[in-house]
């Protein structure tokens, strides 16, 4: 399984849109607060359809409780970041990796980034471009993630 960490995430139809995506992929999501948006909100169930209610995503009340709990994982934590400069798919991710995704207007705090420098990564993009939708950023790299792991996924698990 891999964890899905989005912090601060603004747009409650993308959230609800990853949390399908880590339900059918049988990810982990872990949201960090603050958010601007009710998690019991229309639009993230929309989205989410009824996946939402099976997905079971761990809340955390704040960035600092996230890492006083994980910060031993932090050699697998990966932020991806329009400021990186490798590529994602020149990583290597390994089951129980922290995928890390900052919200639509602000990207990852960089102390937060800071916490290992080598694992920032990015989607490759035209110049002109600022950053993709952050529920489509989600998939390409998480889906990266899956299928350089596929063998540890059971195929009758996935299909």
């Amino acid at each position: 399984m891999f964890n899905i960490v989005l912090v601060n995430p603004r747009i409650a139809q993308n959230t609800g849109s990853i949390g399908r995506m880590c339900y059918n992929a049988g990810f982990k999501l872990h949201i960090i607060k603050p958010i601007v948006f009710d998690l019991d909100e229309k639009r993230v169930r929309r989205a989410g359809l009824d996946y939402w209610q099976k997905l079971k995503p761990v809340i955390w009340q704040s960035l600092d409780l996230f890492l006083e709990e994980n910060l031993r994982y932090k050699d697998r934590f990966f932020f991806a970041s329009t400021k990186g400069e490798r590529a994602y798919f020149d990583f290597e991710f390994k089951v129980n990796d922290f995928l890390f995704f900052g919200s639509e207007s602000f990207g990852l705090p960089p102390e937060l980034m800071a916490l290992n420098k080598e694992n920032i990564i990015k989607i490759p993009m035209k110049a002109y471009g600022r950053s993709l939708n952050l529920a489509t950023s989600v998939g390409i790299i998480s889906y990266e993630a899956l299928r350089q792991n596929y063998a540890f996924f059971s195929l009758e698990n996935l299909i």
